[in-house]
């Protein structure tokens, strides 16, 4: 996913949990807009992390298993060296 539809998606998330709350307070879905733009730029700040994680996460997983298929490798070669 990319990091404008991952942003995005959150931004939405976080204008559907707004109305969500003023639903569930009865209130006016437009009275405040100012809380509408705040809730959907806190949200889109954790897509943007959710994206950097993403993309950390998978850099960690693909050294880990160069890390792993290194460790096989060596205990193959003891195995062959002793027999």
């Amino acid at each position: 996913m990319s990091l404008l539809t991952n942003i995005v998606g959150f931004s939405l998330f976080g204008l559907a949990a707004r109305f969500g709350q003023l639903g569930i307070q009865r209130r006016n879905m437009l009275s405040n807009p100012t809380a509408h733009l705040i809730s959907m730029g806190v949200f889109g700040y954790v897509g943007y992390w959710a994206y950097k994680w993403e993309i950390i996460s998978a850099e960690l997983i693909a050294a880990k298993r160069e890390e792993i298929i290194e460790r096989r490798r060596q205990l193959v070669s003891q195995i062959e060296e002793s027999e």
